[in-house]
């Protein structure tokens, strides 16, 4: 009986106990890596694969998406660059050797300016590399993309059927200029679902930063944010291989004033649909395990925090 007695003991105890908070992610799917030669231009210091695998290793965080920052040397915002494909070229090629000298943790995007007459080459060319074959990063806000004017969205198009053809991802930030003032909310929303997203049917098309440029602050990202929810609520198929990463949502600028409402416009995009990722860490942005201690602020379970940190985007597998 004493043995009885003293099982039923361990079992009250172990339903009485607090439960355990959720585990460091399994992947942090938005990381940049900085060489020398970006920095130059963007004047922040320098990232290497051995500095993100320290980073990863203090959040316990075992893999990571790099995503190539080449689309840098071929933003309008900096004015021309003297031999500026050669440049993205060789920071793509910088990015894939970076991520060889950790396969079995990082997984290379190429990044490219999707308006460039070389844009096509490039990807033809990033997926013929197997650091860079996974997938391809546009920075919609970086190359001053604007969904309003019809050449740009032509240009998207073909962008987003080559890298469909080559079975590339696609990571993109979303968020038009905002230094320039582009226009950004529903309505361009609505000519990325219309006239990009079928052009890419069977790739993942992982939206960054949750549609907007930070923190969900500003009226245009919750505008854009409001069209895509729609759409998830009515399983508009175009969604079928959508996913959105929450980089640069969590403990920067104002975000603590809207724990809340991020917290409900991650359960309507449905969590299964939510990538954690952090983005570079310089110029301000949080490393990896400050990143997920801030996102843990989110008012959410226990047990929602362990389905996006377990989350795993296909192109991860």
């Amino acid at each position: 009986m004493r043995m009885f007695g003293a099982l039923a003991a361990l079992l009250f105890v172990a339903f009485q106990a607090p439960p355990q908070p959720a585990a460091a992610p399994l992947v942090d799917h938005h990381q940049h890596l900085f060489s020398p030669a970006s920095t130059r231009i963007t004047k922040l210091e320098p990232l290497d694969a051995a500095d993100l695998i320290s980073y990863l290793d203090a959040a316990g965080i075992r893999r990571a998406t790099v995503l190539s920052v080449a689309y840098t040397f071929a933003s309008p915002n900096r004015g021309p660059v003297d031999n500026e494909y050669q440049l993205v070229r060789e920071e793509n090629d910088w990015t894939s050797r970076q991520v060889a000298r950790f396969p079995d943790r990082l997984r290379g995007f190429c990044g490219v300016n999707p308006l460039k007459d070389y844009a096509l080459d490039e990807i033809a060319r990033c997926a013929k590399d197997v650091g860079l074959r996974t997938g391809l990063k546009l920075h919609f806000g970086n190359s001053d993309v604007q969904l309003d004017n019809p050449e740009h969205v032509r240009r998207l198009q073909r962008v987003f059927r080559a890298a469909n053809d080559r079975r590339m991802a696609i990571v993109v930030h979303l968020h038009a200029n905002i230094s320039q003032r582009r226009p950004y909310g529903a309505r361009e929303v609505r000519v990325f679902l219309n006239e990009l997203l079928p052009a890419a049917p069977d790739v993942v098309v992982q939206i960054a930063h949750l549609a907007g440029g930070g923190p969900l602050d500003d009226e245009g990202a919750e505008e854009a944010l409001s069209v895509f929810v729609d759409a998830v609520a009515n399983r508009d198929p175009r969604m079928a291989h959508v996913y959105f990463d929450v980089s640069g949502i969590a403990g920067l600028g104002n975000w603590s004033e809207h724990l809340d409402h991020v917290a409900a416009r991650l359960r309507q995009l449905g969590l299964p649909r939510v990538l954690f990722g952090c983005d570079g860490a310089r110029g301000g942005n949080l490393a990896p395990r400050e990143c997920w201690a801030a996102f843990r602020q989110l008012p959410l379970s226990d047990a929602e925090f362990g389905v996006i940190g377990e989350n795993v985007a296909p192109y991860m597998k």
